[in-house]
């Protein structure tokens, strides 16, 4: 499987890497430093440093991994449909209700932001749809919804949005 992401996705990841090998002389020596308090079984500090320094190393190695089987892709899209990194204005026909969210690679995937993946059900649905179009977003093979696209403001890749578990 290979990840479809930006330029600027692999520089991030890139510059998070750079970051985190450099903690780790420092989390190296605090597993070192709490080690010596003494019984494993009940140190509380070594257990905490130890999984610190692995999520570290398991963080690095997650970032490692997915720059090594990217696939770099454009933002291009027409401008009248919607694509990486736009800004879509949805209605939900079913209640009336209405959302703004923008599309995004997977690496920056927020739902707390309204920032949703292209490869999402809700992504997939509303890539390539114009202003106007009524879409089914298909969560599972028993559920799916009906979303119109209200309107598409074109965004572009930029520094702004971080990559997510950072």
């Amino acid at each position: 499987m290979h990840d479809e992401l930006t330029e600027i996705d692999i520089r991030k990841m890139k510059e998070e890497i750079a970051e985190r090998k450099a903690r780790i002389p420092a989390l190296r020596e605090e597993v070192r430093r709490t080690r010596e308090y003494g019984d494993l079984s009940e140190n509380d500090e070594y257990r905490s440093a130890k999984r610190e320094y692995n999520a570290n190393n398991g963080r690095i190695r997650y970032l490692e991994n997915m720059i090594a089987t990217a696939v770099i892709i454009t933002t291009d899209s027409r401008e009248d449909e919607v694509g990486l990194f736009d800004e879509v204005d949805v209605l939900y026909p079913e209640d009336g209700g209405t959302d703004t969210v923008r599309i995004v690679t997977t690496l920056r995937n927020d739902v707390f932001t309204n920032n949703i993946s292209k490869e999402s059900p809700f992504g997939r649905a509303l890539l390539g749809r114009r202003a106007g179009e009524t879409v089914t977003v298909r969560v599972n093979d028993r559920k799916s919804y009906a979303v119109t696209v209200v309107a598409i403001r074109k965004g572009r890749d930029d520094d702004s949005l971080p990559i997510a578990g950072y």
